[in-house]
């Protein structure tokens, strides 16, 4: 009697490219679901450019500025110089977001059910971090256009521009990796909300608002060295038509982009890995 032979389940095959770009839909559709986290991500540097710009900035702009008067003049010049910070903040604004998202996806048992479907392991994050650099390029070209009905004129031609996209794009991607860490490691969704808060003020304690030369020895030591200082000191000299940007401040934009890139896309996958414990 001749054997027959037992045929062989066929096991699915992840599909990286496929995977990622449905996991980019799952989070785009979540933004709409979920439009909170959206409407931050916009409200709150609209709400920063109103009011630095229509309070402070008639005074502030006579301070960074030299030979500006207070005034109608001053919040023109405070405009220009507090555009870039903004636009870094909004960045910021949404990978903090993402830290939430991931947050809520690891403590509702979403991240464990992924772990056991046949889909790529590396789409499950970044789909998200993806998803979430897309947003952040929308609430970007919003708030620009935000300052551009306040009166706001950059200097910026269609070069300066894409090197613009293309660097809020791995701005975008690089902090959203650090706060998926941060979300994952996180206990649960408020410890996440608030664990990257720090990001959110280092714009502060930069050359975002008020030039680091008028900090007191020791701040600015810190506002020179720290990642947003070269980072705004890029996006505010690309807007300005590259007038005054110096070679060696791009690099050191790009290369704290790249390492915190590196950093968050290790902390973030080591991780993924390993199981949740509550």
């Amino acid at each position: 009697m001749t054997a027959v032979a037992t045929p062989v389940p066929v096991t699915a095959r992840p599909r990286p490219v496929a995977d990622v770009t449905t996991m980019v839909r799952r989070t785009l559709l979540r933004a709409v679901r979920y439009p909170g986290l959206t409407v931050f991500l916009v409200a709150g540097p609209l709400v920063m450019l109103v009011l630095f710009v229509y309070v402070f900035g008639g005074a502030f702009g006579a301070g960074v500025v030299p030979g500006v008067t207070p005034g109608a003049d001053g919040r023109a010049a405070y405009l220009a110089y507090i555009t870039p910070a903004l636009l870094a903040i909004t960045v910021v604004g949404g990978a903090t977001s993402l830290a939430t998202s991931a947050a809520m996806d690891a403590a509702g048992g979403i991240m464990a059910r992924f772990k056991t479907m046949a889909i790529s392991p590396g789409s499950v994050l970044s789909g998200q971090v993806i998803g979430f650099a897309v947003q952040a390029l929308v609430a970007l070209v919003l708030v620009i256009g935000a300052a551009f009905a306040m009166g706001y004129r950059p200097d910026a031609g269609p070069l300066e521009w894409l090197a613009l996209l293309g660097l809020t794009a791995a701005l975008a991607i690089a902090l959203n990796w650090l706060c998926v860490a941060m979300g994952l490691s996180s206990r649960s969704v408020e410890t996440a909300s608030n664990a990257p808060m720090i990001l959110l003020l280092l714009p502060f304690l930069g050359s975002g608002f008020v030039p680091v030369e008028t900090m007191p020895a020791g701040l600015r030591w810190f506002a020179e060295y720290q990642p947003f200082t070269p980072i705004i000191e890029t996006v505010r000299g690309l807007l300005a038509g590259g007038a005054g940007l110096e070679t060696s401040t791009v690099a050191l934009a790009l290369g704290w982009i790249v390492v915190i890139g590196a950093a968050g896309h290790a902390w973030s996958r080591s991780l993924y890995r390993r199981e949740r414990r509550i």
